[in-house]
């Protein structure tokens, strides 16, 4: 390597570094200035760009706006019932607790939210909530909250400038990706990345990191996903020493674009749903009745009559199940494609136009009328629009501290799509709004604490060195065309790790994977370093590689059906995996994937209270939901816990 390279090596430092501006990043950010420390934040997009902009429908929280029975514990109960019970309890009593406040607090930087009759936040429905819960802003709610936490961050500039404080206190650096981390110690000590625009590296010093980059959407083909999501942070996390979580659950949004080809995948928010619009199949029919599992029965309308007056008398009525949570509608889709019943182009109709007026659609699904007809030439206030499921929300995600949201790794934390537990098996609409906004302020707050700790870290030329190496490593190769082998790891995700699953394919899917591993390691980048999108494509493929193989070994080794994971030849939630999530780590060396079980965190008596034994049944051995068992006691720890003792496979 010529010292000319490493002599022009952009040099950074901050107290702590926020690797993704989405709203989780940005969040942590604020907290994290707040607490009076300096902060760097990198953008792999156009600031204001990122993938947090295109959630439509809402933020989950139970402000009980619109329905004053809505509290916490039910926000609680509704989270736990769409994770089939899976989540880290303790996230997902903190999220329903603290939702409201972060919600209120975005009010208090400026958020422009749609309003009540009397004045209120306005509130609407979604699947898998029991109340009206998701505070919104049109159906362009991701976009008010980019606006809102950029202003914010902006406001803090000002305020840093008026103070006499250097403008280094807080900059945000955007078209930038982020390649490695550097460790100490097991610790983490600082970034290495280079500006997309030039090609020019940098690397920057912080003894604390917050990762928010989001999903691993694009190694799917058909993904409501936008261009960054590669996995970047999942990847990261694992090289530097972290766990990932649940990596087998993927949500498939029941409501994608599916014509014309050119736009399939793009997100059709559940808002229209929420609003009335109903799932009928091509010969007219409103399918969903049939598909009412077992343990939902007791919340949803069996018939379109009682479903129907749920909209005016919810106190009264079932809801409609197009409301079911997120799994259990795609899988009904998809069971309605493959039975014949499908429309033209391989999906069913979402139809509002006959059940709302268009003054009311244009007024509260603006996004979706301009999606429609400019992209698909469809008046969605005349005619229903064809839709189908889509690969949107990565449960899995970096093992964290359910309080601190800290990984493994000393100094590095995650918040928003890219830590896992939360959600467990199955995310609810509108709760990764508020996801990002809890987690990402406790991260910023935690980073921050532990940066005022830490003593500055010093990165050394000859990490600095091998990290510019690996980077360049695709213009030396002679292999194959980026783009090439992404479609070809998109094709066995597609085919294999999709909707439905089977463990011969899923084997199958593992066989691919390793046949493509020496194909992406010698991946070949043409041109310069500037504006070059195959090179950045040929970094970010070992991240989506690494995501791939984890998904698909831990999606084989979980023999059951559960949220965002669908077993064909294991139909069915088994209790016993119920007590056990899947985590990956990476082996010292070999860089080889390793999967272990480990046991999930028990729920403490004063929340198995909010549940009735008879619903805990459907999902638990009765040792755990027993009220006078020991089963019923918190378990030692709700973050990463010790995997000596659990069972290990290795790839």
């Amino acid at each position: 390597m010529s010292d000319n390279t490493i002599n022009d090596v952009e040099h950074l430092a901050c107290d702590v570094l926020v690797i993704g501006a989405g709203g989780a990043g940005l969040r942590a950010a604020v907290e994290a200035r707040l607490a009076g420390k300096s902060v760097i934040v990198i953008s792999k997009s156009l600031f204001g760009k990122a993938h947090t902009v295109m959630a439509e429908g809402g933020a989950a929280a139970a402000m009980g706006n619109a329905n004053a029975n809505d509290n916490w514990q039910v926000h609680f109960r509704d989270t736990m019932r769409g994770g089939k019970f899976l989540n880290n309890y303790r996230m997902a009593e903190l999220h329903a607790q603290e939702a409201p406040a972060r919600i209120w607090e975005l009010e208090t930087y400026g958020a422009l939210f749609d309003r009540t009759a009397d004045g209120r936040i306005s509130q609407r429905n979604f699947g898998g909530h029991e109340y009206p819960r998701l505070a919104h802003v049109g159906d362009r709610t991701g976009l008010e909250l980019i606006r809102t936490l950029q202003q914010k961050l902006v406001s803090l500039q000002q305020d840093d400038e008026a103070a006499g404080e250097p403008e280094s206190k807080l900059q945000v650096i955007d078209e930038t990706t982020i390649t490695e981390l550097f460790t100490d110690g097991g610790a983490v000590k600082g970034a290495f990345g280079y500006r997309r625009s030039t090609g020019r590296f940098m690397a920057i010093a912080a003894p604390a990191i917050v990762l928010a980059t989001g999903g691993i959407g694009r190694s799917f083909k058909v993904t409501s996903n936008s261009w960054e999501y590669t996995g970047d942070g999942h990847a990261l996390a694992l090289r530097a020493g972290a766990r990932l979580i649940n990596m087998e659950f993927i949500q498939f949004h029941p409501t994608g674009m599916v014509w014309p080809p050119s736009v399939r995948g793009i997100l059709v928010t559940e808002s229209v749903r929420g609003d009335g619009g109903v799932l009928k199949n091509a010969n007219g029919e409103r399918f969903m009745f049939d598909y009412i599992p077992e343990v939902f029965k007791a919340q949803y309308a069996d018939n379109p009559e009682e479903a129907d007056r749920w909209y005016t008398d919810p106190d009264a009525n079932r809801r409609p199940p197009e409301l079911l949570p997120r799994d259990e509608v795609a899988r009904a889709i998809n069971s309605e494609v493959k039975a014949g019943r499908g429309t033209e182009h391989g999906g069913v109709y979402l139809d509002i136009a006959s059940r709302r007026s268009a003054d009311y659609i244009k007024s509260r699904l603006p996004s979706m009328h301009h999606q429609f007809k400019e992209l698909a030439d469809v008046d969605i206030t005349a005619a229903p629009m064809e839709v189908g499921p889509t690969c949107h929300y990565i449960m899995g995600g970096i093992e964290v501290e359910a309080d601190t949201a800290a990984s493994a790794v000393p100094g590095l934390y995650a918040a928003g799509e890219v830590s896992g537990g939360m959600h467990g098996s199955n995310r609810l609409g509108g709760n990764s709004l508020s996801d990002l906004l809890v987690f990402g302020k406790r991260a910023g707050e935690y980073a921050a604490a532990h940066a005022a700790a830490a003593e500055p870290p010093k990165l050394a030329d000859e990490e600095i060195e091998t990290a510019i190496q690996n980077a360049l490593r695709p213009f030396g190769n002679d292999g194959e065309n980026p783009y090439e082998l992404q479609n070809a790891l998109q094709a066995v995700n597609g085919r294999l790790v999709g909707i439905i699953r089977k463990a011969d394919e899923l084997e199958e899917a593992l066989t691919e994977l390793a046949a493509l591993r020496p194909r992406i390691e010698n991946v070949t980048a043409v041109g310069g370093r500037a504006y070059n999108p195959g090179w950045h494509l040929a970094l970010d493929l070992r991240n989506m590689y690494l995501c791939s193989v984890t998904t698909a070994m831990a999606a084989l080794e979980r023999d059951e059906s559960r949220g965002g994971h669908t077993r064909e030849d294991a139909p069915g939630m088994n209790p016993e995996w119920r007590k056990t999530n899947l985590v990956v780590s990476l082996e010292e060396g070999a860089g080889e994937v390793r999967l272990t079980r480990q046991p999930v965190p028990q729920m403490p008596p004063e929340l198995l209270d909010l549940f009735d034994p008879t619903e805990l049944s459907k999902y638990m051995t009765p040792e755990e939901y027993r009220r006078d068992s020991p089963a019923g006691t918190p378990s030692a720890g709700t973050g990463p816990a010790d995997t000596d003792s659990t069972e290990a496979e290795e790839a």
